[in-house]
Order: structure tokens, then C-alpha cells, then sequence
């Protein structure tokens, strides 16, 4: 906001002697107040070449007006970057990866006892130091993340779940917290996903204490854990599994909801004539999500599921950001198919409409047909392969490219004038 002050005759009261009368004459200063409207730039990040934050900052320098930026994520990769970047504390330990070695993984803390942990931190497919193991990637480094925010005094934990290394069902979020998965014997179960066609009991006795701590599972993934829309069969693939593999896990994670359900009472998945039957929180929606973490979640945290875009535009102050805003503008790397299922992008229009305010879109690339824009609420896009078509130079480049994007949508949208 910017004052501006005019006199109308003089910036002082003054005073005048009239015969020989003492006479106050008052002048009137008027003040005018210009209010300049912000823009808000509220991004996800460009994978593989900038982050949210990177990209706000380069965003406000070309477009050369005032701005509030705020970097999002929708629970996957970036999420705890983004937190950290509206104010969270960065809080880094050693926890277990995927494959088992250790690996320094950060989650974001507020201290009035709120953290955001990000399951790609601990336990993604940029923690596999050589190739995918799709049978014995774990969750364990996960839980050792959630079980340090507990212990720090964590009164709600909001848990970000994408780009998964491992469909163990959270067998290994739920043994790092305590739980001890047995076989026929009594003995532990190795770690990962194919070990668990040899479950036979779950013991809670040493899990840790969670009660009066909030779990919030942030994500936009409504897969059961189990069928053909399970977390094996969709995603598995994506992960190295085999046709072979996907049958074995299935199999294994048919095998842990069975047995949570037999010995903890669980609403899960019922073993009847060799069928397994997707039912309350197996076939939940969302409890495939992160190779089955949403369902360790659902069965051991008791978390909610919620839209992971619009939960943490929520967390993140969105709402209170956006008012007064002149213009949004968000975006990511790739604007395709998959912005339109919930991703980060679509989810700020979305909110920015509620809010009456317009939305345009910088991004890499894009797919998206105009009209599949405005539908999602997006008047207009600017990819950074307008400027330049090689992809190669759209990453290596793409901060300076993101500037003269901006500088674009300040003289289309008329930014710096009036308007």
C-alpha cells in the first residue's frame, strides 16, 4: 500500500492576529490513500530444475510488481520445501531408507506443534542409491520421521504421501513406531513389501504413544489397497515390479490387511475361500496411496484423509493470502492430464475462484488445450517452451526463461499500469 499526501493550502495549522484579536485558522490536510493490490504467486515446483520457492522468486522479478508469494505442494515431492518456505522450521535427522541405508531426511515443524512430514524424504524413489527394489523397499524411515515429530511434542502431524519407493502396505512406518510384525513362529519379519505373505500376528504392545496427536494424511490418491485399482497393481509397475512381483505383493498386502483385521479388530480385507474381499479400511479410498501407507494410517494412526492440495493451501494460509490479490498466478512443471486430477495447479484455481480473484499458469510445458484450462479455472498459460523449444535448454535455463515469462504476463495482464 502506498500513502500519497496533498495540502490543500498549507501543511501546518496556522495562526493570524486580527486587530488585535488572536484569531486560529485551521487548514484541513487531506489524506489519499492509493491501495496497490498485490499478486499472488503460488506455484508447485518445475521437477528436476526449480523449487516452489525458486520459482516464486523468479517469478516476482519479472513481473516487476508487488507480490506475496507463497510455494505450495500437493503432498508429494516439495512438500516439506514449500512448508519451510511459509515459515515452518526445517528439522533434519538420520532415518532408515528405502533400501536400508541410512540417509538424512527433514520434516517441517511448527512450534506451536504441527509437523509436516513428507514420505519421498525418508522412503522415496530419490532415496534408491542404485536400482528400484519393488519386493523389499520399506516405509520404516517414514515412521522414524513421524515417531521424532511425536516425541518433539507433535500435536498434529500432517503426513504428505507421493512418490513412494516401496508397497509394504506401511508395515515399516508401522514397525519404526513400535509395532512388531510376526510370523507363524514369533519371529520378526524382515522389512518390505513381499515379506508379508509370512504374517501370521501384530503385536501394538511397544507402539508408541499417538494418543491426542492429529493425523492428517494429505493426499489426492483414492486408491483401495487391494484389486485392481489396488496400490500393487496401479502403482507397483512404476516402482520395478514385475508382473510376477505385482502378484506377490498383492498377495502379501491381501495378507496384512487380513491379519490386522483378525487380530486388531480392524474393518479390513476377510480371507474366505482364497478370496480376498476389499472392505472397510482396505478399500477405503486413499488407502493405497504410497504403495498402502494410507492404509498402515488409517489402521494404526485412525488418520484422515484429506484432498492433499486443498489441506495444505489451508495449512499454508491461502486464504487470508489471496485477499485484495489483483491476480494468482500458479503452475508447474508439466501442465497435462494429470494437473486436472488434483494437483497442485487446478487446486489454487479452485481456491482462487472462491475468492473471486483470476488465475493464469506458468509451467515448463504444457498439454492442456485453452479450453481445458478455463475449465479447471485457468485463463491462460505460459510455458517456458514458448520461449524456447528445446526442452534441454528449458531446464538448464529455466529460471532466466521464468522471468521473461513473467515480464509477459506483466505487460498482457497490464500489471504495471493502472489496470
Amino acid at each position: 500500500m502506498a500513502a500519497q499526501c496533498q495540502d490543500d493550502e498549507s501543511r501546518l495549522p496556522a495562526r493570524s492576529h486580527r486587530a488585535g484579536r488572536r484569531v486560529w485558522t485551521l487548514f484541513i490536510i487531506r489524506w489519499e490513500f492509493v491501495v496497490v493490490q498485490h499478486v499472488l504467486v503460488a506455484p508447485d515446483k518445475f521437477k528436476g530444475s526449480l523449487t516452489a520457492a525458486e520459482v516464486c522468486s523468479r517469478v516476482s522479478a519479472g513481473l516487476g510488481v508487488p507480490t506475496v508469494e507463497l510455494p505450495v505442494a500437493d503432498g508429494g515431492d516439495g512438500t516439506v520445501d514449500a512448508a519451510v518456505a511459509c515459515g515452518f522450521e526445517r528439522v533434519t535427522i538420520d532415518v532408515t531408507g528405502p533400501t536400508g541405508e541410512r540417509v538424512a531426511a527433514s520434516y517441517a515443524w511448527q512450534p506451536a506443534g504441527t509437523a509436516v512430514v513428507e514420505l519421498a524424504e525418508a522412503s522415496g524413489l530419490r532415496r534408491l542409491p542404485g536400482g528400484r527394489e519393488p519386493l523389499t523397499a520399506t516405509s520404516y524411515g517414514t515412521g522414524e520421521l513421524i515417531a521424532d515429530a511425536v516425541r518433539r511434542g507433535a500435536k498434529r502431524v500432517v503426513l504428505g504421501l507421493g512418490g513412494s519407493a516401496c508397497t509394504d502396505g506401511g508395515a515399516g512406518m508401522a514397525q519404526a513406531l513400535g509395532a512388531r510384525l510376526l510370523d507363524a513362529e514369533g519371529r520378526d519379519l524382515p522389512r518390505g513389501g513381499a515379506a508379508l505373505k509370512e504374517l501370521a500376528r501384530i503385536d501394538m504392545s511397544g507402539f508408541i504413544e499417538v494418543s491426542g496427536v492429529e493425523f492428517v494424511v494429505a493426499s489426492d490418491v483414492d486408491n483401495p489397497l487391494l484389486g485392481p485399482h489396488g496400490a500393487a497393481a496401479v502403482y507397483g509397475p512404476q516402482k520395478g515390479a514385475t508382473p510376477d512381483d505385482v502378484r506377490t505383493l498383492e498377495a502379501a498386502l491381501a495378507r496384512l490387511a487380513a491379519v490386522a483385521t483378525a487380530t486388531h479388530g480392524l474393518m479390513g480385507a476377510v480371507e474366505h475361500d482364497d478370496v480376498v474381499r476389499a472392505m472397510g479400511v482396505a478399500g477405503a479410498p486413499g488407502a493405497g496411496a504410497a504403495g498402502g501407507v494410507g492404509f498402515a494410517a488409517l489402521a494404526f494412526l485412525h488418520a484422515e484423509i484429506r484432498p492433499g492440495i486443498d489441506y495444505l493451501l489451508d495449512l499454508l494460509g491461502f486464504g487470508e493470502l489471496v485477499k485484495g490479490a489483483r491476480l494468482v498466478i500458479t503452475g508447474e512443471g508439466s501442465l497435462d492430464e494429470q494437473s486436472l486430477r488434483g494437483k497442485a495447479p487446478v487446486g489454487v484455481a479452485q481456491a482462487a475462484a472462491r475468492a473471486g480473484v483470476p488465475v493464469v499458469a506458468v509451467c515448463g510445458r504444457r498439454t492442456l488445450a485453452d479450453a481445458e484450462l478455463k475449465a479447471a479455472g485457468i485463463e491462460a498459460a505460459y510455458a517456458l517452451t514458448d520461449l524456447e523449444p528445446d526442452p534441454a535448454r528449458c531446464m538448464a535455463e529455466a529460471g532466466p526463461l521464468l522471468e521473461r515469462l513473467a515480464a509477459r504476463i506483466a505487460a498482457d495482464r497490464r500489471l504495471g499500469g493502472d489496470g
